[in-house]
């Protein structure tokens, strides 16, 4: 196998920081139950992309950040972005070969499955009563999808990042 050199791999670690950036951004308080899963989408971009680069390790390590930049259980992203990044992993043969509607379908399911496990883990520390309002992020990043999916398609193939 021929070892391919790393390009402009600094792109993806800005455009991650840039999604947790997003991800802790104040919003008006009626948008605020539907924020979209800004560092999910980011991720799954990149692990869709150069899957040798971003993975379950990254996503750890990003969902770290993001436990301690929003003040949640130690772990709890962490656990949910490995989980979307595993997923992503698993199906990334078949998402690439999907148009941008089929994606964003597939997508609604595995970001649900992830509000799912947020929702449990929230009920378990006692943080938030289960309501079906948190089906409403996973709803907004699906429909976000084509677009952050454009943009960093377009960013990934101008600087060549591989």
């Amino acid at each position: 196998m021929i070892a391919v050199r790393a390009r402009n791999v600094w792109v993806i670690w800005l455009s991650l920081a840039l999604a947790l950036l997003l991800s802790v951004a104040s919003l008006p308080k009626f948008m605020e139950i539907g924020r979209p899963l800004w560092l999910a989408l980011f991720l799954t971009y990149w692990t869709l992309a150069v899957p040798h680069r971003v993975g379950m390790a990254t996503a750890w390590c990003f969902g770290l950040l993001a436990d301690v930049l929003n003040g949640s259980l130690l772990g709890q992203n962490a656990l949910i972005l490995t989980l979307i990044t595993f997923l992503v992993l698993n199906l990334h043969q078949r998402l690439r070969m999907f148009p941008l509607w089929q994606q964003s379908m597939v997508l609604l399911v595995v970001f649900g499955l992830a509000q799912l496990v947020q929702l449990w883990l929230n009920a378990l520390t006692g943080s938030r009563p289960p309501t079906l309002e948190f089906v409403l992020p996973a709803l907004v990043s699906a429909l976000l999808w084509p677009w952050v999916y454009a943009i960093l398609r377009g960013v990934h193939q101008r600087l060549s990042v591989n």
